[in-house]
């Protein structure tokens, strides 16, 4: 039978057919297997009397309705097992004893050996089990076009990677990686297990196309390790989702995750302060601006994860809240409510914080793309500043407990539109905590928490790599000196709920982003683990091209993240504590009713001249300091 007429009968044989296909087998071969039995046992072509051709008949009558009690029609195939096999033989035991005891009934043995009825059961078992598995044989046999993998990790999570593989079409794997000696040279599954020098070599012997990393367990060290090793070979890597969402069907192998480009950044991992996490969370009412945003999401996801007993979504996107709100883990007692309306809304925030108690406020909304708001500076400054203005002035009227204010480094000395309406936001939230209005035992703790990028948020470099190289190139970068501080979402989110609970108000927490990081590295890191080569002068029959951009308007080469050089250590090792000068609200005050006017006046000149003068600070040394390191060790281009 050749390999393409196979492909074709399959393709022609969808599950429903095949079983009917299956049944109709059953019933012809067991009168057949039944003669057999009798011939085997007598040692001649048996001629069946008349009186027996009942019994002939009737073995198919028994059998197949137990078959189809027992499910062998309801299985699938192609995910035939050992459970499978068993109820093959339960099956076929249970269908040869009712017909022994018809036969009895029918015959009192008369002409009948009992040996028949061993061998029919055995005969029986080979014929049904070995039909099945031959099929299961053609169902999982590589299809043209099938790519072929290597799983690093002979752990459980590979094996069980491999056990799925066999059921997809997209890849089929060839071998196991796995730094542990001990295994090393052992077959598991079916596959041997090589050690990582072998991987070249098995590369080019197998045509391999991908990786597959199936290491749950390995901490962040070790994965950059292994994604450092690989970058240099012509492979597609890609790290395994969780086993039980591959066997239950809720992903397939098409949906093994890209290489985490996180992991590259080598930080260490530093384990969450557990009252840190849920002072300002445990069965307390928590409001999130901005829900709907990279950041405010993620810090939603967390917060739903640490019980507080109530969470209130803001956003002004209806798509954005949906697709949150559907992201959310199962909440314990959590009432969670999403609401639309927009932060510059003073008299909504105040409502809602009343009406909904809330104690903790994250304020997460803002524009953050620097290009965009630099084209639409007066939308950017009416909803980073006056937003951040009336959220917090509702937050002091409604005695809320706690207001985290999440801002960026680009408010650290800001070039651009962006990140000076982002300081004045700082400024103002500092302003809001020495005012006056603002004492007693009820005063509203402010604080803000700065930071830098974090991968994969819309609007990032990541998924614009990702999808650049997806569509062959080229890889777009501003400039080939441009670096920038990068850290994981979650780790950004659950350092932002922390730094949360450590102020006493008007504090200014910075996080530890660890060095900045070249992006044209980060660009060639993610080429090279997509199976690409870097097309460029060394490399000229490479396969996709970086080309740079140029600045655009407003952005640095550098970003910074502390205004000056002063900053002090918390509880937490990740998180520090800016010094930092600030204004009081009767100076801040009129200067931002100066900018409300020109807003309203549309006057550009205008509003740059006043955010200018706000953001203006004596404290404003450049810290050049900052040591770049790159993903790994790489020539720059």
């Amino acid at each position: 039978m050749s390999k393409p007429f196979l492909h074709e009968w399959r393709a022609l044989l969808p599950r429903g057919r095949l079983q009917w296909s299956l049944l109709v087998f059953d019933a012809l071969i067991i009168p057949v297997l039944l003669w057999v039995s009798f011939s085997l046992r007598l040692q001649v072509a048996y001629p069946v009397p008349p009186q027996q051709w009942i019994l002939f008949i009737a073995a198919p009558l028994i059998s197949i309705p137990v078959f189809i009690r027992m499910g062998l029609y309801r299985a699938v195939i192609r995910y035939l097992g050992q459970k499978a096999l068993w109820t093959i033989i339960q099956s076929v035991t249970l269908t040869t004893i009712l017909w022994a005891v018809l036969a009895v009934i029918a015959t009192h043995y008369s002409g009948m050996p009992r040996s028949v009825l061993p061998i029919f059961w055995s005969l029986n078992i080979l014929a049904i089990g070995s039909v099945r598995m031959i099929i299961r044989h053609v169902y999982l046999r590589p299809t043209k076009g099938t790519g072929r993998a290597i799983i690093w990790g002979a752990s459980s999570a590979g094996v069980q990677l491999a056990g799925a593989l066999r059921y997809g079409r997209e890849l089929v794997a060839v071998a196991f990686v796995d730094d542990d000696p001990h295994v090393q040279g052992q077959e598991i599954g079916g596959l041997r297990v090589f050690p990582p020098a072998s991987l070249e070599h098995l590369i080019e012997q197998y045509g391999v196309s991908d990786l597959l990393l199936a290491i749950p367990s390995a901490d962040q060290q070790n994965r950059a390790r292994i994604l450092h090793y690989l970058e240099p070979l012509p492979v597609h890597v890609r790290a395994l989702p969780k086993v039980n969402d591959i066997i239950t069907g809720r992903v397939n192998i098409g949906d093994l995750q890209e290489a985490n480009v996180g992991d590259l950044l080598t930080r260490d991992e530093v384990e969450p302060v557990a009252e840190l996490l849920l002072e300002n969370i445990r069965d307390k009412a928590v409001l999130v601006t901005g829900a709907g945003g990279s950041i405010g999401s993620e810090i939603c996801r967390q917060i739903a994860q640490l019980r507080p007993s109530r969470l209130i979504m803001l956003d002004h996107s209806e798509v954005a809240l949906y697709t949150v709100h559907q992201s959310l883990p199962p909440a314990h007692k959590t009432e969670i409510i999403a609401l639309l309306g927009s932060v510059q809304d003073g008299r909504y925030l105040h409502s809602i914080m009343v009406d909904y108690d809330i104690q903790t406020v994250y304020h997460a909304a803002a524009y953050k793309h620097v290009p965009i708001v630099e084209q639409n500076p007066i939308a950017g400054i009416k909803n980073n500043v006056f937003g951040t203005l009336a959220a917090a002035e509702a937050a002091l009227s409604a005695q809320i407990e706690t207001f985290v204010l999440i801002s960026t480094d680009k408010a650290v000395r800001p070039s651009n539109t962006m990140g000076a309406s982002k300081r004045v936001a700082e400024l103002l939230v500092q302003a809001i905590q020495n005012d006056t209005r603002n004492q007693g035992p009820n005063r509203t703790r402010f604080e803000t928490v700065r930071f830098g990028n974090v991968l994969d948020s819309s609007g990032s470099v990541v998924p614009l790599f990702r999808q650049q190289i997806a569509e062959g190139g080229p890889v777009t970068v501003t400039h080939v000196e441009v670096t920038r501080f990068l850290m994981s979402i979650p780790e950004a989110a659950g350092l932002v709920i922390q730094a949360g609970a450590l102020g006493a108000g008007g504090d200014t927490f910075v996080l530890d982003m660890g060095a900045p990081i070249k992006i044209v590295n980060l660009a060639r890191s993610m080429i090279r683990l997509s199976g690409h080569s870097v097309k460029d002068n060394d490399n000229p029959e490479g396969s996709i091209e970086i080309k740079y951009t140029g600045l655009r308007p407003g952005e640095k080469l550098h970003e910074e993240l502390f205004i000056t050089g002063n900053a002090t250590a918390t509880r937490h090792p990740k998180i520090l504590r800016s010094e930092e000068a600030s204004v009081n609200w009767a100076w801040l005050r009129p200067r931002l009713e100066s900018l409300r006017t020109v807003i309203d006046e549309r006057d550009n000149k205008k509003i740059k001249a006043i955010l200018r003068s706000l953001i203006e600070s004596p404290d404003d040394e450049p810290d050049y300091g900052a040591k770049v390191v790159p993903l790994r060790d790489s020539p720059s281009a």
